[in-house]
């Protein structure tokens, strides 16, 4: 009965993807933000003003470094593509004088198609609008959902136990706060290994000379939050740009870079960080991904692995035994002070 609930469950949440995801990015969100909505209720902020100033600092967080990367990537643009033709012309005298030569009416036929998929791949601007408009509808949802969830959180929470039978809420409300705290471990030990990541591979970047080096650290830093696929993404993006500005010998460099980057990170980083806050074998979040994908594109993805992890220690916490009070004692006879 319990697999049927949950598969029920799934499925009404995989048909309205949109609000799902906005309810679980806000749920990321908050979690990631809490300590300033804290620190502002500590500074004696009324509740609204604090979860005010927790949004508007997503806000500036996410817009401050995407205004500065496309300003950078105006200015090295023209030098980027630059870059591309003369690799463009590389790879095709590569190709017609190579160790396994192609004729250059065959190139061209290759070139044709090619362009021809990626015109009809594109979207159609109504289409186009119209998904740019429903992802704009989600994110002020999110960011709603966000000042609601650090203004009334608590009381939210309050509500929604006393929903539950008596007997059952010290258990729910147990692996409510394990899966919260599961949560909050991931999301800011995520951002840890994301920023060291973009870090790391945009200081070899700049180093070595490719341009936009900025923007391909900004990737690196987005696509650590997608666990296995996106590393790999972000270091592929960064080696075809090396190769196509540069030439072979700095695509190999990055490579490099890319490789020891991510390799300290995954055996140094990974398990101190977010061994506790896991605790998923890696074929279990390959999976996860992969599903999230399949149900909601990138943005499952990457939300896919916190609600795996965030649903087994709610699992965990649910089959293990409440651990037992201690007997009250009368104040007068062990001379403690009342509360």
């Amino acid at each position: 009965m319990l697999a049927v609930g949950g598969w029920l469950v799934a499925i009404v949440l995989a048909r309205l993807a949109s609000l799902t995801l906005s309810l679980a990015a806000a749920l990321l969100l908050a979690a990631l933000i809490m300590p300033v909505a804290r620190g502002l209720r500590r500074l004696h902020a009324p509740p609204w003003l604090a979860a005010l100033g927790g949004v508007l600092s997503i806000v500036v967080i996410v817009a401050g470094p995407l205004a500065l990367i496309g300003n950078e990537t105006v200015h090295q643009w023209p030098q980027l593509q630059q870059g591309i033709g003369q690799g463009v012309d590389r790879i095709r005298e590569w190709l017609l004088h190579g160790p396994m030569p192609i004729s250059s009416r065959r190139i061209d036929a290759i070139g044709g198609e090619i362009r021809h998929r990626i015109t009809a791949s594109a979207p159609d601007p109504a289409a186009g609008a119209s998904a740019a408009a429903q992802v704009a509808a989600a994110a002020a949802l999110a960011l709603l959902l966000v000042f609601f969830v650090l203004k009334d959180g608590a009381a939210m929470w309050g509500w929604s136990l006393r929903m539950m039978p008596e007997h059952l809420r010290p258990r729910v409300d147990a692996a409510a706060r394990a899966g919260w705290d599961s949560l909050v471990a991931y999301v800011r030990g995520t951002v840890v290994i994301a920023a060291v990541d973009a870090t790391g591979i945009g200081i070899g970047l700049v180093v070595i000379g490719v341009p936009l080096a900025a923007p391909l650290a900004l990737l690196t830093f987005i696509a650590a939050f997608v666990p296995i696929v996106g590393a790999a993404v972000a270091g592929a993006a960064a080696v075809i740009i090396a190769f196509v500005s540069k030439g072979i010998t700095a695509a190999l460099l990055v490579i490099a870079v890319v490789v020891g980057v991510q390799q300290s990170e995954g055996n140094l980083l990974q398990p101190l960080i977010m061994g506790r806050a896991l605790r998923l074998h890696p074929a279990v979040i390959l999976v996860a991904v992969t599903a999230g994908t399949l149900l909601a594109g990138i943005a499952g993805a990457v939300v896919a692995v916190p609600i795996t992890a965030v649903a087994y220690r709610v699992f965990l916490t649910l089959r293990a035994p409440l651990p037992i009070a201690a007997p009250e004692t009368d104040d007068a006879e062990t001379g403690a002070d009342a509360p």
